[in-house]
C-alpha cells in the first residue's frame, strides 16, 4: 500500500512553504499547531466564495439558490440583524430542519462575527427552553414545528423572533421574507480569529447538553484539514501508481442528510461542498429511497451521513434500477463504519470509494480522514491525524503510551474548542495541561500513524451517529415513581449502531412497566433519547467497589439477549 508515499507527501504539503504549512502559535494560552495560510475567519471563507457566482449552490426539493442569491440573502440577514443592534460577540439561535434557510443564516452570522447557536431540532420544548437559557441569543430563527415548540417556553421577552417557512405569522414573529427584502450589503466587520463562530450542542456524561464554543480559527483550520487529506491522499496514490485524477473535474454536488446543527454535516460537509463551488442537496427528513430519487435527479457526487445511511442506500431494492454513476464517494461519520461496509461500498458501487472520518463537536469536525485504497487497506481504522493536530494516546493517569499501545486519546491544536458557555467546571476537565483535548474514545495508533478507535470511555450512547449521555436518560427514568436505581447503556443495534437500554430495581412495593418508563421519557426527552429496550431487575444493580454500576457489564449480559433473541 502507499503509506510512503502518504508520509512524504504530509512533509511537503505541511513543511515550510507548503500550501498546508503548519506553524506555531500562542492562542488563547495554548502553544498549538495552526497552519499558516489558513483565513483568518469564517467572513472570509465565506465572501470569497461569491465568485462561484451563478452556480446552484442550495437545493431543496424543486428550490434551487444560486451563490449570487445566497450572497446577498446573507448579506441582508446580516444587515437587518445589525439594524436590530445585534453585534460581535451576540449569538443568534438556528431551531430548523434542514432548510437552505439555515445555510444562509450561518453565513450571516458569521460574517458579523455572531454566534450562530444551532439547537436540534429534535429536541423537546423543555430542552429548547434549556439551551435558550443557556445561550441568550438576541435573536431565534425558528420553523413551524420549532416555533411551535417555542411557543411553549417562557420568558425571553426581549429576544427577537424570525418565523420561516410558516402558514400563518403570529404576532411579534417576523416573516423570513421581510428580512430578505430588507436587503443591504454586508456590514463591514473585523472579525477576531479566536472569538466563538458557533455554538453547538453535544451530549455529554453530566446530564445536561453543553454548549461548545467553535472559534472562527477552529472551523477554518477543519476546512483546511479537510483540503488537505483530499489532496494527500490523490497526490500518493498518484505517485504511487501513475495515474493522476482527472484535471478539471466538475463541480461536486453533496447530499447532506445530517441535520445542520452537527458538525458532520455543517463544518465537514456543507464547508467542503461550499469551498469547491459545488451544490448542496437538502433532505427534509432521512429516507433511503428519497435519497436514491436525488442522487439520480441531482447526478450527486458524494452523500455525506452516518454509517446506516450508505448501508440503508446500497440495499434498498431501488438500488440496482437508480443511475448512480455520478457518485464518487459515499462516507460515514458519526460513528464507526463497520469494516464489512468499507468493502461493500467499494465493491457495490463502481464509481464510488468509500470515506470516513473520525471527530468531535470539540474538534469543529475531524480528527482523521480516511478514503479509498487506504481505507479499504485498513477498514478498522479510522484514518491518519489530520497536520493541525498534535496527538497521544495516553494511560490512566495522563502519561503517554508508546505506539500500538491501547489507552486513551487525547489530542490539541487548532479545531480545539475554546470551552463550554458556563461550564468551567466542564471545560477544565475536558481540555487540561495547556489545550489537550480529552476524547475520552480509547484508541491506538500504529506504525503508519493510522488511529483505531478501541472502545468509549465516556458514558455515551451513538444512536445513529447522535451523542446520548447515559447520565441525562438515566435522570429523566429516575423521576418514573418508585424507581431505586437505573443504569443506561448501549444495546447493539445493525441500523442504528446502538439503541438505548436501560436496567430498573425497583423499590420495595412499587412497581412500574416497560410501557410505562418509555411513555415517561418520550413526554420529557427527543425521541431518539428514549429507551428501546428496558429490564428490571429483582436485585439491586451490581456496582464497582467505588460503589459505581457496573455499565459494561450490564451492556454485554442484558445486551446479549437482544442479540441472541
Amino acid at each position: 500500500m502507499h503509506f510512503a508515499e502518504l508520509r512524504q507527501v504530509r512533509e511537503e504539503l505541511t513543511g515550510p512553504g507548503g500550501q498546508f504549512e503548519v506553524v506555531r502559535a500562542q492562542v488563547l494560552g495554548r502553544d498549538i499547531l495552526t497552519f499558516k495560510n489558513a483565513p483568518p475567519s469564517v467572513r472570509e471563507f465565506w465572501l470569497s466564495t461569491a465568485v462561484w457566482g451563478d452556480r446552484p449552490y442550495l437545493i431543496y426539493e424543486d428550490e434551487v439558490l444560486t451563490y449570487t442569491q445566497a450572497h446577498a440573502h446573507a448579506a441582508a440577514i446580516a444587515a437587518w440583524l445589525w439594524e436590530q443592534g445585534v453585534r460581535p460577540g451576540d449569538r443568534v439561535a438556528i431551531a430548523m430542519r434542514n432548510f437552505p434557510e439555515w445555510m444562509t443564516i450561518y453565513w450571516a452570522c458569521t460574517s458579523i462575527g455572531v454566534a450562530a447557536a444551532g439547537l436540534n431540532a429534535w429536541w423537546t420544548a423543555e430542552e429548547m427552553e434549556y439551551a435558550l437559557n443557556d445561550a441568550a441569543p438576541k435573536v431565534l430563527f425558528a420553523d413551524k414545528e420549532r416555533l411551535a415548540r417555542f411557543a411553549e417556553c417562557g420568558g425571553h421577552k426581549d429576544m427577537a423572533v424570525v418565523g420561516v417557512r410558516l402558514d400563518e405569522y403570529p404576532a411579534g414573529v417576523t416573516p423570513y421574507a421581510d428580512v430578505i427584502a430588507h436587503g443591504g450589503a454586508m456590514p463591514q466587520v473585523t472579525v477576531d480569529p479566536d472569538s466563538d463562530a458557533c455554538i453547538f450542542y453535544t451530549s455529554g456524561t453530566t446530564g445536561f447538553p453543553k454548549g461548545a464554543q467553535l472559534t472562527h480559527r477552529g472551523c477554518v483550520a477543519n476546512l483546511m484539514n479537510m483540503l488537505y487529506s483530499t489532496m494527500a491522499q490523490a497526490l500518493a496514490v498518484e505517485r504511487a501508481t501513475g495515474e493522476a485524477p482527472p484535471a478539471d473535474p466538475p463541480p461536486p454536488v453533496s447530499l447532506l442528510t445530517t441535520p445542520l446543527f452537527h458538525v458532520t454535516a455543517n463544518n465537514c460537509g456543507a464547508y467542503l461542498t461550499t469551498a469547491a463551488g459545488g451544490a448542496i442537496v437538502l433532505m427534509y427528513k432521512w429516507d433511503a429511497g428519497a435519497a436514491l430519487k436525488l442522487i439520480e435527479k441531482y447526478k450527486v457526487t458524494g452523500v455525506s451521513g452516518v454509517p446506516v445511511m450508505s448501508r440503508e442506500i446500497i440495499n434498498h431494492p431501488d438500488f440496482a434500477t437508480t443511475d448512480t454513476s455520478s457518485l464518487t464517494g459515499l462516507s460515514g461519520g458519526g460513528a464507526q463504519v463497520p469494516p464489512d461496509l468499507v468493502l461493500k461500498i467499494d465493491e457495490a458501487v463502481k464509481t464510488a470509494r468509500p470515506t470516513t472520518g473520525y471527530g468531535m463537536t470539540e474538534t469543529c469536525g475531524i480528527i482523521t480522514s480516511v478514503s479509498g485504497d487506504f481505507f479499504v487497506a485498513k477498514p478498522d481504522s479510522a484514518g491518519p491525524w489530520m497536520p493541525s493536530f498534535e496527538v497521544k494516546v495516553v494511560d490512566d493517569d495522563g502519561r503517554e503510551l508508546p505506539v500500538g499501545s491501547v489507552g486513551e486519546l487525547w489530542v490539541k491544536g487548532a479545531p480545539v474548542i475554546k470551552g463550554y458557555i458556563n461550564r468551567p467546571d466542564a471545560t477544565e476537565q475536558t481540555i487540561t495541561d495547556g489545550g489537550w483535548l480529552h476524547t475520552g474514545d480509547v484508541a491506538r495508533i500504529d506504525e503508519d500513524g493510522f488511529i483505531f478507535i478501541v472502545d468509549r470511555k465516556k458514558d455515551l450512547v451513538i444512536r445513529g451517529g447522535e451523542n446520548i449521555s447515559c447520565t441525562e436518560v438515566e435522570a429523566c427514568v429516575y423521576r418514573v415513581p418508585g424507581v431505586a436505581e437505573c443504569c443506561v447503556f448501549g444495546v447493539p443495534d445493525t441500523r442504528l449502531g446502538e439503541e438505548i437500554g436501560v436496567a430498573i430495581h425497583m423499590k420495595p412495593g412499587s412497581a412500574s412497566s416497560a410501557e410505562a418508563v418509555i411513555a415517561h421519557c418520550a413526554e420529557h426527552m427527543s425521541k431518539h433519547k428514549v429507551p428501546r429496550y428496558v429490564w428490571f431487575l429483582d436485585d439491586p444493580l451490581p456496582r464497582n467497589a467505588s460503589g459505581k454500576f457496573l455499565r459494561r457489564e450490564l451492556r454485554d449480559e442484558l445486551g446479549k439477549q437482544v442479540v441472541e433473541a
